[in-house]
C-alpha cells in the first residue's frame, strides 16, 4: 500500500513552463561539505487491526514502537563532474506487542513467533553529477510511478541499484533505473521482497533485476504528463502513464483532473506467486478534485480489466498510483470497479495553520476472486493531522487515521471486516 502518492494539486502547482537549458546546478555548486545536509527523522508509531467475524480465530494484532530515518545529503564537489555520497542509517525499536499480537509489519518475526526487540540497518550511496544530471549508485529510496518504495510502516523500503535523474529541459525530468535488491520495511536483509509460489507455497528469490525508463513533462503550468516503461526480471513488464490537467476557477477555487493508467504483463513464471495466474491487464483511475478555499471535494472511479489483478511489490510497495489505492485496501482485483468520494479540510483558511482532516469512502463491485466475478468491499478512511508551525519543536506532526474495510468473499486477503487505526508521531531534526 502505497503513501507517497503524487498530490494532484502539488502537481499542478510545481509544473513549470517548458523551456530551453536554464541554469546549471552543477555550476552553483559550493562544495562537498558547503551543501551536506544530514538529519533524523523520529517516528513513534502505534498500529493495530481489530478483526471483525473472522473465523480463523485472530481476533487483533497490534504493535508500537519507535523509529529513527537517519539520512545523509553530501553536496557535490565543484568542476564539470561534482562527486558525493549519501548515506541512510534506520533503527526501530519495539515499545510493545506480543506473540500473540505481532504481525502489523512493524518489526521482524523471530522463529518463536515474538517481534524482534529492535532491528537496523545502513546504506550508502555515491553519486556523480553533471550539468542538471545526476546518476546515484547504492542504497536508497526512489518515488518513480513503475518503481517506487514504501513508508507506510515504521521504517522505509530501500532499493539498491543506480538511478539516473536528468533535468536539462526546464519542465521535462527524465528517469532511468537498474535496481538488483529491495529491502523490506520490517527486514534487514537483502532481497528480503519476494512472493510464495501458488503451487508450492515456496518463498520466491527477491529482486534480482528491475529495470525502467521514463520521465514527466510540464506542457503548460497547468498541463503535465508523465510516461515510464519497465521490465522486472522473472516477474513482468509494465507500461504506466499519467495526465495532469488544473484548471483555475478563481483565486481561491479551481479544478483539478488526474488520469493513471498501467499495462502489465507477465514475464517469467514468479508472477504467479502474486496472482496465481499469468496477468496481461490493464489498471486505470480518473479523479476530479474542486477546491474552494479550505474545502476540497474529490470523486474517483477505478477499473482493472484483463486477466489477473493489478500486482505489485517486488518492484517496490508504493508502486501503485492509482486514485483508489488508500488505506487498506488497493481496490485492484481483477475485473474490479470501484468509485471514491473524499472530503478535504484544510484549517489554515479559519486561523489554525498545520491543522487538516481528511476522510472519504470507497466502494468496490465485480471483483474476480475465490471463485465469484462479484466480489464487493468498501472502505472509509479518517484522517487528521497537526503539525507545528513555529517554536522549538516546530514541525513537530500528531496524526491519527482510522479505517473500517469490509467485504464479501475474501477480496482482500482473506480479511472480510476489520477497524484498523494508526496514531503516528513524527518530528524531523535537522542536524546540517
Amino acid at each position: 500500500m502505497r503513501v507517497m502518492k503524487w498530490s494532484m494539486i502539488a502537481l499542478a502547482v510545481s509544473a513549470g513552463t517548458s523551456q530551453l537549458a536554464f541554469a546549471s546546478a552543477q555550476d552553483e555548486s559550493k562544495g562537498f561539505l558547503e551543501d551536506s545536509t544530514a538529519g533524523v527523522k523520529l517516528r513513534n508509531l502505534y498500529f493495530s487491526r481489530d478483526y471483525r467475524n473472522n473465523d480463523s480465530g485472530q481476533s487483533r494484532n497490534e504493535e508500537w514502537g519507535q523509529g529513527f530515518i537517519g539520512t545523509f545529503e553530501s553536496g557535490f564537489t565543484q568542476g564539470t563532474v561534482g562527486v558525493g555520497v549519501d548515506a541512510i542509517g534506520l533503527l526501530g525499536i519495539k515499545l510493545d506487542t506480543g506473540r500473540g499480537r505481532a504481525g502489523m509489519g512493524l518489526f521482524p518475526i523471530n522463529d518463536d513467533g515474538r517481534a524482534a526487540d529492535d532491528y537496523s540497518e545502513a546504506h550508502g550511496a555515491v553519486k556523480l553529477r553533471i550539468s542538471n544530471t545526476t546518476l546515484k549508485y547504492g542504497g536508497q529510496f526512489t518515488a518513480v510511478p513503475v518503481f517506487a518504495t514504501d513508508d507506510s510502516r515504521l521504517l522505509p523500503e530501500v532499493a539498491e541499484g543506480f538511478l539516473l535523474t536528468s533535468k536539462e529541459i526546464e519542465g521535462l525530468e527524465l528517469n532511468a533505473g537498474h535496481f538488483t535488491r529491495l529491502n523490506a520495511q520490517a527486514q534487514t536483509y537483502k532481497d528480503s521482497i519476494g512472493g510464495r509460489d501458488a503451487d508450492t507455497g515456496l518463498k520466491n528469490p527477491g529482486l534480482t533485476d528491475a529495470n525502467f525508463v521514463g520521465g514527466t513533462y510540464a506542457f503548460t503550468d497547468n498541463l503535465s504528463t508523465s510516461l515510464y516503461y519497465s521490465k522486472v526480471e522473472d516477474y513482468w513488464r509494465k507500461y504506466y502513464a499519467n495526465v495532469n490537467w488544473a484548471l483555475p476557477i478563481a483565486d481561491n477555487q479551481g479544478l483539478v483532473f488526474d488520469f493513471n493508467i498501467y499495462d502489465t504483463k507477465s514475464d517469467g513464471d514468479r508472477a504467479r506467486a502474486f496472482d496465481g495466474d499469468k496477468l496481461d491487464n490493464r489498471a486505470f483511475s480518473l479523479s476530479a478534485a474542486y477546491n474552494i478555499g479550505a474545502h476540497t471535494f474529490t470523486v474517483a472511479y477505478q477499473k482493472v480489466s484483463g486477466d489477473g489483478d493489478y500486482a505489485y511489490g517486488i518492484d517496490g510497495g508504493g508502486t501503485v498510483y492509482l486514485a483508489n489505492s488508500v488505506a487498506r485496501s488497493d481496490f485492484n482485483a481483477e475485473d474490479e470497479k470501484s468509485w471514491q468520494a473524499r472530503y478535504d479540510l484544510n484549517f489554515a483558511e479559519w486561523g489554525v495553520p498545520g491543522l487538516s482532516f481528511m476522510t472519504r469512502y470507497i466502494r468496490g463491485t465485480d471483483a474476480n476472486v475465490d471463485g465469484t466475478t462479484n466480489g464487493k468491499e468498501w472502505e472509509r478512511d479518517i484522517d487528521i493531522k497537526y503539525v507545528l508551525q513555529e517554536g522549538p519543536a516546530k514541525d513537530l506532526s500528531f496524526r491519527v487515521r482510522q479505517a473500517t474495510y469490509r467485504s464479501s468473499d475474501g477480496v482482500y486477503y482473506g480479511s472480510p471486516s476489520l477497524d484498523e487505526l494508526r496514531l503516528i508521531v513524527e518530528y524531523p531534526l535537522s542536524i546540517l
